[in-house]
């Protein structure tokens, strides 16, 4: 087949006339080992090149959380609950003389109706969209009331499917005030670190035999290394860790096969979105349709003003291309692709033919303002960026991470007081005797180390952690599935 080079034969050993290295006349498996005692030897590079470029893969909880001490292994928070009171399941009784005694299904982590009498309320059937309104004149037990329309005939009728809630009260003159009072609504929140650990080794013989590395470091060092070279991409190695084990983290199952280990996990940053966030389930928002149903679901949340988009390659092109879609020529079709035929012009100036074509876009606003970065997590081949992305078989494979930015107040129960946490951050074991963040010793009895009778020398390194993610109602997780 033309431009393809087959296997067989291949070349063989054979002696040259002259003194020449060639490929054919190194001694060596398949003439290609470097082999030392050859009579020829190869010129090596002391550098070492960086074909994968930087290939850390953290720095996404650094620019978007904080790390804070903790002395406890259970981190507690309390999150405020939604300040008006609605229910969603509720089934209307017979109506007699203009009063109907209304059924209440109440959410799990809720026993007495929250209703009191006097109070107004609208219902609204789920399926028809007709509605009344009514006022609450008798409470039954813990999930039922008794309501008198202001309708002579109320639009609404009996049966179940409806929705209520409270918008106001009134009293007759000289009654008794409202019987009854609310507490507010906190949902309490834990997590639990986790401790990770890594070690590098080398034996001491080894250690005799220095072999000089010229490097450029992803943290920005460069210089020369020799067998500490794999020392310090084990240090690397163990704090892309520590980022993506708060990323990942799950927590055990009860009888799980780690929890009967003794193992019970953690709750990661998807993990608490895909319980308590929000969840685009259809790969990519590709449309400005798209983008309203997120800003819709945003608005009932925590409508956080600032929002920014850690997404991976194909996300970001993805709203790279709706953005440029938009900026099509007058009366022209955008899905035509005008906005290729007619030349880009992008941003707050046409592009001019000698300048390089920026066909990316930063950000944008669409009832808030969104940031869009590149995560490099998702696109890393070693990591997320590997996994399937083909919608028949990418179910759960994530694409994006909307994170609000800015700050929250919490109550610490720890603490106990209410402090302004970041949205996302990291809480760490540390006493004044015992710090946990980052830690790291040497063992062995060579390279210095002298601690036991190893003829090597031992490099540990140890955290213990946990990621608090705070008001998960407001992020959004874009994924497949």
């Amino acid at each position: 087949m033309p431009g393809q080079v087959l296997t067989n034969p291949t070349f063989a050993l054979n002696p040259s006339v002259d003194k020449v290295a060639l490929s054919t006349n190194y001694i060596g498996t398949g003439g290609t080992s470097f082999n030392f005692l050859n009579q020829y030897l190869p010129d090596t590079y002391e550098k070492e090149f960086e074909r994968y470029g930087n290939r850390t893969v953290s720095s996404f909880l650094r620019m978007v959380g904080a790390e804070l001490p903790s002395n406890s292994d259970q981190i507690k928070w309390a999150e405020q609950g939604r300040l008006h009171i609605k229910y969603t399941t509720v089934s209307v009784g017979a109506i007699s003389s203009g009063q109907s005694l209304l059924t209440f299904t109440l959410p799990s982590t809720q026993t007495t109706l929250a209703i009191r009498v006097g109070q107004t309320i609208m219902i609204q059937n789920n399926t028809t969209g007709v509605f009344s309104k009514a006022i609450v004149i008798s409470l039954t037990g813990t999930t039922q009331c008794t309501v008198a329309f202001y309708e002579a005939t109320p639009a609404i009728t009996a049966g179940a499917g409806n929705t209520v809630f409270i918008y106001g009260s009134e009293f007759k003159k000289g009654e008794n005030g409202m019987q009854g009072s609310l507490e507010g609504e906190d949902d309490i929140y834990s997590n639990k670190p986790i401790i990770l650990k890594d070690k590098y080794a080398v034996n001491g013989s080894d250690m005799a035999q220095i072999g000089w590395v010229e490097v450029t470091t992803e943290n920005g060092a460069s210089g020369y290394l020799w067998y500490l070279k794999s020392e310090h991409e084990t240090r690397l190695r163990f704090e892309d860790y520590m980022e993506t084990a708060m990323i990942e983290a799950v927590p055990g199952e009860t009888s799980s096969g780690a929890v009967t280990a003794g193992y019970y996990g953690s709750e990661g940053v998807f993990y608490t979105v895909n319980l308590r966030g929000n969840v685009w389930g259809a790969g990519n928002p590709t449309t400005l349709a798209d983008w309203d149903t997120i800003v819709s679901r945003l608005d009932k949340q925590g409508a956080i003003e600032e929002n920014v988009l850690f997404v991976n390659r194909q996300l970001g092109f993805d709203i790279d291309n709706m953005l440029a879609g938009l900026n099509g020529l007058p009366g022209a079709s955008v899905a035509a692709g005008s906005y290729i035929a007619g030349g880009a012009s992008f941003g707050l100036f046409d592009n001019d033919v000698e300048m390089a074509l920026n066909l990316g876009f930063s950000g944008f606003r669409r009832g808030y303002d969104f940031y869009k970065s590149d995560w490099k997590y998702l696109n890393d081949p070693t990591m997320r960026g590997g996994l399937s992305t083909t919608v028949a078989t990418a179910t759960g494979t994530i694409n994006g991470l909307l994170v609000p930015a800015g700050s929250t107040s919490v109550y610490d129960q720890i603490m106990g007081k209410n402090a302004k946490r970041p949205f996302l951050h990291v809480r760490y074991r540390q006493s004044e005797a015992e710090d946990r963040r980052y830690k790291t010793w040497i063992t062995g009895s060579a390279g210095g180390a002298q601690t036991s009778d190893l003829d090597a020398m031992e490099v540990q390194f140890l955290s213990e952690r946990c990621v608090c993610t705070l008001g998960a109602n407001n992020f959004f997780l874009f994924r497949f599935g």
